[in-house]
């Protein structure tokens, strides 16, 4: 979910895992399509899945939930949580932090865009929250200013409570 332009999804087909990529932006699903020949892509809303409830073995989220703001987290990971089978996986990876950035420039074009980071245990909560159980919590400092943005970075591996 929130595939860009597919290079996770990418690494995960070519692992021999059945994927396909979610993205809100029709450009980075366009993209997705060019740069990965034989991986389906479609548009969709994290908050408002098109997908029948339990049907997923797995949610890949790498920084998708960078732009979704604090008091929509709870929708987005109950929609993870219906889409998945039980004790489906979550991996979801995000900057780690309080504070919103914004934006108003990227990769030489303006844009007017906030980026959200989280504390790693308000995400945690909002997973319980939403029926998943966290399984283990991996946090990071950034690589090199050249590389990334310069954030800690979390990685939670969760999965659907069988109830």
């Amino acid at each position: 979910m929130g595939c860009g332009p597919g290079h996770v999804a990418r690494y995960l087909r070519d692992l021999g895992t059945t994927v396909f990529g979610l993205d809100i932006s029709p450009r980075m699903v366009d993209q997705a399509r060019q740069l990965n020949p034989g991986t389906s892509f479609r548009q969709g809303n994290m908050l408002d899945l098109d997908i029948p409830d339990g049907t997923l073995a797995g949610i890949t989220a790498f920084y998708a939930i960078v732009n979704i703001p604090k008091e929509s987290l709870p929708l987005a990971f109950r929609e993870m949580e219906r889409v998945l089978e039980p004790r489906g996986l979550l991996l979801l990876a995000f900057h780690v932090g309080a504070e919103t950035v914004h934006v108003p420039e990227l990769w030489g074009l303006q844009i007017s865009m906030d980026f959200f980071l989280f504390p790693t245990s308000e995400i945690h909560k909002l997973l319980d929250a939403a029926g998943f159980a966290v399984e283990e919590v991996i946090q990071r400092e950034p690589y090199s200013p050249e590389v990334e943005y310069q954030s800690r970075r979390a990685y939670i591996f969760a999965r659907k409570r069988a109830f």
